[in-house]
């Protein structure tokens, strides 16, 4: 959800009706001219009949507008000239029996301002098909733009995981496996009285934390498992897994049990979450982080507040850049609204309210 520009909704009626016109829109538009053109001169016929039978009292000019707008709409600005010549020729010929022109320069002249409403009729009509084909075209490229970036995202949260399972399941297994080697050959070097044990006991405790680390970062890679409460235990791993890098007092609060079955709703902001705290602690220099999960009527909250410089600060520092720009990007990937605020003296919040219907929503297969 876009605060800004809040996303029209369709009824799945008004959906179906609409791309029911639009298809059949595109058949008439591929369709040769001189096919569209016999349904077209019927039409001309029909209204000119019509208008004979009438007579001059009751002119009904104004429905040659009808086949004059298909011709525009259908085939373009020269199938409607010509269809409005046409119709002024109709008209001359339908009403030419009952006029009450006493001379034919009169109704010449009648005729002439009757082409003149036809010729507006062609104008306002390539006016608004060129501003739907306009729409199309931005509303095409608005789609594209958006795939692409579902796309970049995707591809960036697709080589982390990768990259973090690579860690867990390659190299953490083969710093494991030198480590039980190492105690080993300690264990071996202790039964024989050798000075050289200790060395190799302090080796393979060196060993034992990097494989912490490596798993730590692994786990900050890959973070959110796929299970409904892999969330909440994900940002928990942040807060106690960045305080200990950092020395910031980072702390998480769940005050809602709520699970997400779509394990990319809870990438999204797990990630908005670790994008908040990296820029509280490089740029904001805080020395508190408060995370939170909460509820608000039918909506879930996360929040991130701080108690660092404020956001101005974090402005001039570059903060507001590409990681701001992800972040209202995820936002709206769950059909959340992205908020920030500048508390006076309290730091920075960020907040990311999404509705509570998503969460809710089971995980569709992608390609």
């Amino acid at each position: 959800m876009n605060a800004g520009n809040p996303p029209l909704i369709a009824s799945p009626a008004t959906d179906h009706w609409g791309d029911r016109l639009s298809r059949f829109n595109g058949f008439m538009r591929r369709q040769p001219t001189w096919v569209l053109f016999l349904p077209l001169m019927a039409a001309v016929g029909l209204v000119g009949w019509m208008d004979f039978q009438t007579g001059w009292e009751l002119s009904l000019f104004i429905f040659y507008a009808i086949p004059i707008l298909f011709a525009v709409w259908w085939s373009g600005t020269s199938a409607g000239v010509a269809t409005a010549l046409i119709c002024g020729l109709t008209w001359w010929l339908a009403n030419e029996p009952t006029h009450p022109y006493k001379t034919q320069l009169g109704y010449f002249w009648a005729m002439l301002s009757r082409l003149f409403y036809f010729f507006m009729v062609v104008v306002a009509v390539v006016a608004a098909r060129r501003r739907q084909d306009t729409d199309a075209a931005r509303i095409k490229m608005l789609e594209e733009h958006h795939q692409l970036e579902q796309d970049i995202v995707a591809v960036s949260d697709f080589e982390q995981q990768r990259i973090g399972q690579d860690l867990h399941d390659g190299l953490c297994q083969m710093l494991a496996a030198i480590g039980c080697a190492t105690r080993i050959l300690a264990d071996d070097l202790k039964a024989r009285g050798l000075p050289e044990a200790e060395d190799a006991h302090l080796i393979e405790e060196n060993i034992q934390r990097t494989v912490l680390e490596a798993r730590n970062l692994a786990r900050g890679i890959f973070p959110v498992h796929v299970d409904r409460d892999g969330l909440a235990t994900a940002l928990a791993d942040l807060a106690r897994f960045t305080s200990r890098m950092t020395g910031v007092a980072i702390e998480f609060h769940e005050s809602v049990d709520v699970g997400i079955n779509d394990p990319a709703i809870a990438m999204n902001l797990y990630r908005i979450a670790q994008e908040a705290v990296s820029n509280a602690v490089r740029h904001g220099q805080a020395s508190r982080i408060e995370i939170s999960l909460a509820k608000d009527d039918d909506f879930l909250v996360l929040s991130i507040q701080d108690n660092g410089r404020g956001f101005v600060t974090r402005i001039e520092n570059g903060a507001k850049g590409m990681g701001l720009r992800v972040m209202r990007y995820r936002a709206r990937c769950v059909s959340g609204e992205l908020q920030l605020s500048n508390p006076p003296g309290k730091g920075v919040l960020v907040s990311c309210k999404m509705p509570l219907s998503q969460c809710n929503k089971e995980h569709a297969s992608r390609n």
